[in-house]
């Protein structure tokens, strides 16, 4: 991917191009128009627990951009904070959940996801809340080829990922901040940085950039290339810019994700084997 799609040396550097207006419009002059929370609750059939997810969404234009936080932690009056504020404004918001989002939908609206700016769109199917988390992890852990790792670091455990490793034959060691165990009964570690060494390669959750450990991951990849694959539903347009510093292949999901449709729908795929 050239410099002219977007391609950044890491996040900071990411940030300060399109502070400049280096890779659309000046931010100062975009203005989030609505801001929203998505909160879910899900367990799936057949499975033994559930989780909870919530989401903030800011809307540039047409472009949705969003940050996953835990939940109950999202501030109501961060949602007053964004509507009508420019993007500018909103990059150094003092929550990182604004900050991601407004990058998010920035990029999304200046770089949207399409073949020319190196998007595969990756078709899911219509069904359950389950069929389609298991066709997108799919997706994403395909993204780990042709390097068949033996151990792949899982940070933000999501069982239907898990269990696509496990038919590939692939080992993993799983991570969480909110700990617990799979579905298998296996612990899940909280500490992603402890067990960077044991692992040969990554695959982690855009949450990642909104908890501020997102560039331990990048850099920790870039210095022993190891492979690193995103799944971004936090982040989606902000993750592709990072692939060759660090990144090596995103699962893009823009807003809205698989778990509020049960229709078809599409994600993106970055960097990995065609």
């Amino acid at each position: 991917m050239s410099t002219a799609l977007g391609t950044a040396t890491g996040y900071a550097d990411l940030l300060r191009r399109v502070r400049a207006g280096e890779l659309g419009p000046d931010p100062a002059g975009q203005r989030v128009s609505v801001a929203f929370s998505t909160s879910q609750a899900v367990r799936h059939e057949g499975r033994g627990g559930g989780y909870r997810n919530e989401v903030l969404s800011l809307r540039l234009a047409e472009a949705v951009g969003s940050c996953a936080v835990e939940p109950g932690t999202l501030p109501a009056a961060a949602l007053d904070d964004c509507i009508g504020a420019d993007v500018a404004t909103l990059l150094t918001h003092p929550l990182p959940a604004v900050r991601v989002a407004a990058l998010d939908a920035y990029l999304l609206h200046a770089l949207p996801h399409h073949t020319a700016s190196g998007a595969r769109p990756y078709p899911l199917p219509a069904g359950t809340s389950l069929h389609k988390s298991r066709a997108r992890a799919r997706a994403v852990t395909a993204l780990l080829e042709p390097a068949r790792p033996r151990r792949v670091l899982v940070i933000g455990v999501v069982n239907s990922l898990l269990e696509a490793l496990r038919e590939r034959g692939i080992g993993y060691l799983p991570c969480d901040l909110k700990g617990g165990s799979t579905e298998w009964g296996e612990p899940v570690s909280t500490d992603a940085a402890a067990e960077l060494e044991r692992c040969d390669a990554i695959l982690a959750s855009g949450m990642t950039l909104g908890n501020g450990t997102f560039e331990e991951l990048r850099e920790h990849a870039a210095r022993h290339d190891k492979p690193l694959v995103m799944f971004a539903q936090t982040g989606s347009a902000i993750l592709p810019r990072l692939i060759g510093a660090g990144v090596s292949a995103v699962c893009a999901e823009p807003y809205p994700f698989f778990w509020l449709d049960g229709g078809p729908g599409v994600i993106y795929r970055y960097g990995g084997p065609r």
